[in-house]
């Protein structure tokens, strides 16, 4: 019954090597994401929570309260970290000021043009 449904020459379970890249280019945006949003969601947690926890202990905590997996959790806490002594310390501040002045001079990727081109 299932065959008639969803037919192997549909549903093939091999993909494309295009459609394998595609897949893993969106997986890895997708992940980025939720990295950025635990690390913005972490600094939340140890704004609020300055006035009772370290921000080490913080961090710690929101990981821990979210039961967040390793190693997930040791990329978001030390993430985190990176942001927060980005604005302590004047010398990494600068040095981020610069790196984004060097992203903004980057050449736009181009990899869905480059895909065509080798596949025509």
């Amino acid at each position: 019954m299932l065959r008639r449904l969803f037919p192997d020459a549909i549903f093939s379970r091999r993909l494309s090597p295009t459609a394998e890249r595609r897949l893993r280019l969106a997986q890895a945006r997708a992940e980025e994401s939720v990295i950025r949003a635990h690390v913005d969601n972490a600094l939340m947690f140890v704004d609020t929570l300055a006035e009772d926890l370290s921000f080490d202990r913080a961090i710690e905590t929101y990981v821990r309260v979210l039961g967040i997996p390793e190693p997930l959790a040791s990329i978001v806490a030390t993430r985190a970290l990176v942001v927060l002594g980005q604005d302590l310390v004047p010398f990494r501040r600068r040095a981020r000021e610069s790196e984004q002045q060097d992203d903004e001079a980057r050449p736009r990727l181009r990899l869905e043009e480059a895909g065509r081109s080798r596949s025509a």
